[in-house]
């Protein structure tokens, strides 16, 4: 009892000798539309001046091919990014969707019929709609309901995807026929996605995600119902991507089987046979096509961020002309419904993604495409470079780091960006705010791909998981290390950034480094790993638990509570800019308003920038344009960056 006591007198003691609490900090709020600033300064004329040519720059992306020769692409003219139709290259775009909300997801169908998706307000729950050629529109989906993975028998008649329904973990798998009618035709457990359909309707290639490391493929036959797996294996695969032969005998996919590198793999499904297309190479394949008549395949390869397209003969394996890119980033691939030209989406650093073609036989590269850089000079936009740098365990780090032009004896500030996901890879593509900051604030830029990105084989991917996830943000550490060797990086006024897992990230170096930095911005960032899992949607609940690890595991629950950043939040001592948009089904507004309440409370300056209309991620023109103020006025605020007036 007397120790009790003691202890008691003792614990009394350090509470009166503590400091106060600091006191709560008036929150200053301004609505706009939709659109709520606290704590925001108005922003002076110059700053949206200086912004103005990085806010118009416009991409465009490939989506298909129209069944008259022309593209569908994906760009921007208003608000929101819409479906256009380019008949040559370098012919005008003529829009053909006018929605309030952006359009995603397009597919030009056989029967000249345009597939796309559209949801409400960023929520994700996304609905299917039905284009004919005389512009009438359709919606195949019922509100409430999230719609997705859409593939279709080779006359484009009947088609196939997966929905879940609110409060639930599980997706059905839907056909559509050539009647209209619709029916479930598997019930799914988890996230099960249809791949293709057999060129005979007769089959259905399913796939359920269990996490990145993770993929079980069936076969379904639509008839009966019956389930085969494909390529069983008690050891776990990781497959996307699939398509059938036009013979209908094999299976293209991409996996990691007995690799450290995702492959393209051909599946004789008669034989389980399996052969290996694209070679043994030290990094991913991360997209192909095959040509309707099943004579030409296309992959890309991805090489350390950067994308290498090889086209071949898909019989005999002989290498056909190969295009000669810009080093940047390739995506959307999809042959001509002839054959003869092969369409895709291409990035760099210095130009927007535009839409490109390459003649399989004559080797003709074509720009559809030349979207506006909104008056900048690409010559004038800084290029990045590849580096590595040594971490704590020796493991080397890649990043890319965009520098300014400085006089002798000039040191940059420097802002860390770190990509979301936490199953993503940074990569060399335009980037407005890289480029703003590197030419209007003067800062260097460093995008890094810790351990755990994509990108860098499976065995680097998996440096983070679970009781890991720390070393990670010590990878942070580490570059605050390495900047501090360079001769034109200022180590004293740095700040981090990041979006989604990379608003995690930011926070915990906030809540680490805190003493290093100038200061810190998140937009939409997972704060509390448990309150995270047990808010997020339900059918993401269990994939982020093979990821994060399961909060309902006591050895699990303990490791949040060390690592999760609104345990240690006494920590951030500089200032925090926080974002989030209100309809979020990934990282809820809940993970944001309670880290803003927490910083505040201990007097830490805090903005909050929050978008009524916009889910994970802010795809609004408007909204991305307050966004990019905001960052700018915070920004020169803690770097000590001259402002204007």
């Amino acid at each position: 009892m007397k120790k009790l006591l003691a202890a008691s007198a003792a614990i009394l003691a350090l509470a009166a000798a503590a400091p106060a609490p600091a006191p709560a900090q008036t929150v200053e709020r301004r609505e706009i539309g939709n659109q709520i600033l606290e704590n925001v300064p108005v922003a002076p004329a110059s700053i949206r001046e200086g912004l103005a040519k990085y806010q118009n720059a416009r991409a465009a992306g490939f989506d298909d091919w129209a069944q008259n020769g022309g593209m569908i692409i994906t760009t921007r003219f208003g608000n929101t990014n819409q479906l256009h139709v380019v008949a040559a290259p370098g012919a005008a775009r003529e829009q053909i969707t006018f929605y309030d909300e952006p359009v995603a997801e397009a597919h030009a169908l056989p029967n000249g019929q345009i597939l796309f998706a559209k949801d409400t307000g960023g929520d994700e729950w996304f609905q299917l709609f039905l284009r004919s050629a005389d512009g009438k529109t359709v919606q195949l989906t019922e509100p409430g309901t999230r719609n997705q993975s859409p593939v279709w028998t080779k006359d484009g008649l009947v088609l196939v995807w997966s929905r879940a329904v609110k409060g639930s973990a599980d997706f059905d798998v839907l056909m559509r026929d050539a009647s209209g009618a619709t029916k479930v035709i598997h019930k799914g457990q988890g996230q099960v996605s249809p791949v293709a359909v057999s060129p005979d309707g007769k089959t259905v290639l399913l796939a359920r995600y269990f996490s990145i490391n993770e993929t079980k493929v069936w076969l379904l036959d639509v008839a009966t119902g019956k389930l085969t797996e494909l390529n069983p294996s008690k050891t776990k695969i990781a497959y996307s991507r699939g398509i059938f032969t036009p013979d209908g005998k094999s299976l293209l996919m991409l996996s990691d089987e007995g690799s450290d590198f995702t492959r393209l793999v051909q599946f004789d499904l008669a034989t389980g046979g399996k052969v290996i297309l694209s070679g043994e190479r030290p990094w991913d394949i991360e997209d192909f096509s095959l040509s309707d008549d099943g004579r030409v395949l296309a992959y890309v390869v991805n090489e350390d961020g950067y994308s290498k397209l090889v086209v071949q003969d898909f019989r005999t394996r002989r290498a056909l002309p190969q295009p000669a890119l810009p080093a940047g980033v390739v995506s959307g691939l999809a042959f001509s419904p002839d054959g003869s030209k092969l369409g895709f989406s291409l990035a760099t650093p210095t130009a927007a993604s535009d839409a490109w073609s390459w003649g399989v036989m004559d080797g003709k590269l074509e720009r559809w495409t030349a979207s506006e850089l909104g008056g900048l000079d690409p010559k004038a936009l800084a290029t990045p470079e590849l580096v590595r740098y040594p971490s704590f365990d020796k493991r080397s780090i890649p990043a890319f780091v965009y520098k300014p032009k400085l006089a002798a004896g000039q040191k940059a500030p420097v802002i860390i960006d770190i990509h979301g996901g936490p199953e993503g890879q940074s990569r060399p593509t335009f980037n407005a705010f890289h480029q703003h900051s590197v030419a209007e604030l003067g800062a260097a830029v460093i995008v890094t791909n810790v351990r755990g990105s994509t990108g860098y084989g499976k065995a680097y991917q998996n440096l983070d998981n679970a009781e890991k996830r720390e070393d990670s943000v010590k990878d942070i550490g580490a570059l605050l290390d390495w900047i501090k060797t360079q001769p034109d990086l200022d180590p004293s006024r740095v700040v981090v950034y990041g979006q989604s897992y990379g608003g995690y990230m930011s926070l915990a170096v906030m809540t680490r480094y805190s003493d290093r930095m100038a200061g810190g911005i998140e937009r939409y960032g997972i704060s509390n790993f448990v309150s995270f899992l047990q808010n997020t949607e339900a059918y993401r609940r269990d994939l982020r638990r093979a990821e994060y690890g399961d909060e309902r595991d006591p050895k699990m629950l303990k490791a949040f509570e060390t690592i999760s950043p609104m345990n240690n939040v006494g920590n951030i001592t500089k200032p925090m800019l926080v974002m989030q948009g209100w309809n979020d089904p990934r990282v809820p507004k809940s993970e944001s308003d309670q880290v803003v309440a927490k910083l505040r409370a201990q007097g830490v300056e805090t903005w909050y920038v929050q978008f009524k209309d916009e889910g994970h991620g802010f795809l609004k023109k408007a909204n991305n344009d307050r966004r990019r103020e905001v960052e700018t006025q915070f920004l020169q605020k803690v770097l000590g960056l001259p402002t204007g007036k």
